[in-house]
């Protein structure tokens, strides 16, 4: 049954039949019955989309709704400004005025429906109108991701306006936020190689003195380790009583550590102390550049160790840079009575070598020391197979934990993942 067939919307009300005015009266029912129905079938217009399929499909003879779906079609307007518009302009039809637009409707189905290749032309406005529907609503389901994606690209590219130089511009500020992104990692996982060359210990020390002799120094309450030439004056932890290379470098974080089963100045032997050289600085610890610039002393300056109440003075004869494996340098030194031995590594901000600088005891007269001799902790511990170093960078650290191994491993999946996708890229694009 077609709802909108060729009636003419009306009821005879002459009609044949008994009863005089109760027949007219039933009539009149059942005309405003079908009346009330047809309203409601109407009440939707058919869409704009199909107006202009329709509007276009016959280039002459058209009726005037379907010259009115052409001229807004050629409007320029857009699909919803076209849609709206032919709304209201339906809204104002009378009923039979919308019966003729629905019969139109379906004629313009069924001759498309008789001849599927008949189609609007590609360049006129309601294909136009179409093809923007079809890409805002998907409606295509092959052609529909191609469209989104031109649409993109059209986009990106400014519709292939674009320059070689807007390419190049565009290349060049990613780069250089690359390399800002590039610099601040590096910087802050290993800032210890980029300012260590920069670092004075000490040097906002107040009244730091410039010393010529042991007279100039007073014994401190707290032992220290006092280098003039390069500004240190650096507490000492003789407690340590591990030689366990991590203990060595937690306890590196409070000062200059002395190594447990060496002398102690005021005894013959060998003094060794450690201290670091480059840390990175947004690790704890007041003391990460202590011996930064030990490697500026050379032969004949000196050096001071003050402990229990002395101050011992001591003058450069060693200066050279060994392995880490080299622990020998922690013993006796050949042809000296007494001496102290200051250790870092080398080159700062790395624990690939060790600077060691050796310094001969010349204050007060080592022919007055005691007899060195190891603490039962010492003689209970294993001699050492390596020299401390460092410790590990922020980098170790952070790379060691759960957390930056997850990190690290998503950052290398993604940066492998985004390559072969570039590999595999289609060609010409």
């Amino acid at each position: 049954f077609n709802p909108h067939g060729n009636d003419d919307l009306s009821v005879d009300d002459a009609g044949s039949g008994s009863g005089g005015g109760d027949g007219r009266a039933d009539k009149n029912s059942a005309s405003d019955v079908i009346r009330s129905k047809l309203k409601d079938i109407y009440a939707e217009e058919p869409e704009a989309l199909h107006e202009l399929e329709e509007a276009a499909a016959k280039p002459t003879g058209r009726s005037k709704h379907q010259q009115f779906m052409y001229e807004l079609g050629t409007s320029g307007k857009d699909l919803a400004a076209i849609q709206t518009e032919w709304h209201k302009y339906y809204e104002s039809l009378s009923d039979r005025e919308k019966h003729k637009v629905w019969q139109e409707f379906y004629d313009s189905q069924s001759e498309l429906t008789e001849k599927p290749g008949r189609g609007p032309a590609p360049d006129s406005p309601h294909a136009l109108a179409k093809h923007k529907h079809r890409v805002v609503k998907g409606a295509s389901r092959d052609g529909g991701t191609k469209d989104i994606q031109q649409s993109i690209r059209d986009k990106v590219s400014a519709g292939g306006k674009l320059q070689a130089r807007h390419h190049l511009q565009s290349l060049l500020f990613g780069l250089g936020m690359g390399a800002i992104v590039v610099f601040i990692f590096l910087f802050g996982f290993f800032n210890e190689v980029f300012i260590a060359p920069f670092i004075q210990p000490s040097r906002t020390e107040a009244a730091t003195p410039i010393i010529v002799s042991n007279t100039n120094v007073a014994p401190t309450s707290k032992p220290e380790v006092i280098i003039p030439k390069i500004n240190v004056e650096i507490p000492v932890d003789y407690t340590q009583t591990s030689t366990n290379e991590a203990i060595i470098e937690d306890a590196l974080d409070n000062g200059v550590v002395h190594y447990p089963y060496t002398a102690v100045p005021g005894q013959n032997g060998n003094a060794a102390f450690f201290g670091h050289s480059s840390n990175n600085i947004f690790n704890q610890g007041k003391y990460k550049f202590a011996f930064v610039l030990l490697h500026n002393l050379v032969k004949g300056d000196t050096f001071y160790l003050t402990s229990k109440g002395k101050v011992y003075v001591y003058k450069v004869i060693i200066r050279k840079v060994v392995e880490p494996t080299e622990v020998g340098v922690l013993g006796p030194v050949p042809g000296q009575t007494a001496t102290a031995t200051l250790i870092t590594c080398d080159p700062p901000g790395t624990s690939l070598k060790r600077l060691i600088v050796v310094g001969q005891q010349i204050s007060p007269d080592p022919t007055g020391n005691a007899k060195a001799t190891a603490t039962a902790a010492a003689e209970s511990t294993a001699e050492p197979v390596a020299l401390p170093g460092n410790g590990p960078t922020l980098w170790g650290r952070f790379i060691s934990t759960t957390v930056g191994k997850a990190i690290v491993g998503g950052v290398l999946l993604a940066a492998c993942l985004m390559i072969l996708r570039w590999l595999n890229r289609p060609a010409g694009r």
